[in-house]
């Protein structure tokens, strides 16, 4: 790997195009692959960025190539396809996987990888779309020591932190087990403003008595911000990922031979809301998927002390 190497990013969503574009104003040269969307992909093209023909074509062409998708079985697909990364390894080559991914088939896939010379890095993200376009990002890394450390000025261009976790395939790991907390505080403070609303206090007197509190948070503040002021925008992280990356989670769980209760039950909300129509809409939503279940509609709570 050169002094500034050849850089490709596959998967330009609500991440990957800040991401993307913190890389060009890096200085590296940067080839992208997208998908449907094609506003992200002129988007990058329009500040110097170059479009690939498929992954095999950035793999001939780069250095160090970004995967950043929904789930595994896409990411498995762009590494195994007959047009995948895999058909045109070079020696050295890098992929660094900043999705959130089921660890078993990170680690199927570093196998394979570095079975024809090269290395896979699970650096899944904490953040926002936001600070993504900001370059504010945090990095759970799974890696070699000695490529983190060739990857990390890589890495800074969209990351303000970054952390070794260990072997590749703990990245990952750690990412379930933060998503874990995250998404039980959503199914959690779903139930709160639901029986709130039950017995008669409002969402907006719940936000004011827990914001302040030690029990108050950041997720708490995007979340009740959909709440009581029904901003959509507040907290955009679809239902499904939230129902993949649980189901992941309790997976990993499951392979570990752990009884986990908490996170068995907070996987029942995602994937009613996932199957009833809801995979498009964003996590503090599921508020009024729970309150439909029990007969109370969320907005109309709102309204009546607004």
């Amino acid at each position: 790997m050169g002094d500034k190497p050849v850089i490709g990013f596959i998967g330009l969503g609500l991440m990957g195009h800040g991401m993307a574009k913190n890389l060009l104003q890096g200085g590296y040269e940067l080839w992208v692959r997208g998908r449907s969307n094609r506003k992200p992909v002129e988007s990058l093209l329009s500040i110097g960025a170059h479009e690939a023909a498929s992954p095999r074509d950035m793999a001939e062409r780069c250095d160090v190539i970004h995967i950043c998708l929904s789930n595994s079985p896409q990411i498995e697909a762009v590494m195994r396809a007959p047009d995948g990364i895999l058909a045109a390894v070079r020696a050295g080559l890098v992929v660094i996987d900043a999705s959130t991914a089921d660890p078993s088939s990170t680690e199927s896939l570093a196998a394979e990888l570095a079975a024809v010379g090269g290395h896979f890095v699970d650096a899944p993200l904490g953040g926002t779309p936001a600070q993504a376009e900001s370059g504010q990002l945090s990095a759970m890394v799974g890696c070699d020591e000695d490529v983190f450390d060739r990857i990390r000025p890589i890495i800074d261009c969209w990351a303000s932190s970054a952390t070794r976790i260990g072997p590749v395939g703990s990245g990952h790991k750690m990412k379930l087990l933060m998503n874990f907390i995250g998404l039980s505080y959503g199914a959690l403070f779903s139930e709160v403003v639901v029986l709130g609303a039950k017995i008669g206090i409002s969402p907006q007197t719940i936000r004011e008595v827990i914001a302040p509190s030690r029990m108050g948070n950041g997720f708490f503040e995007t979340f009740m911000s959909y709440v009581v002021d029904r901003n959509r925008e507040s907290h955009k992280f679809t239902i499904a990922n939230a129902a993949k990356d649980i189901r992941y989670l309790n997976n990993m769980a499951s392979e570990a031979h752990v009884v986990n209760i908490m996170a068995a039950a907070a996987k029942h909300y995602y994937t009613h809301a996932e199957a009833t129509g809801h995979a498009a809409d964003y996590v503090p939503m599921l508020s009024d998927y729970v309150g439909a279940l029990n007969g109370i509609d969320m907005q109309e709570e709102v309204r009546k002390v607004a």
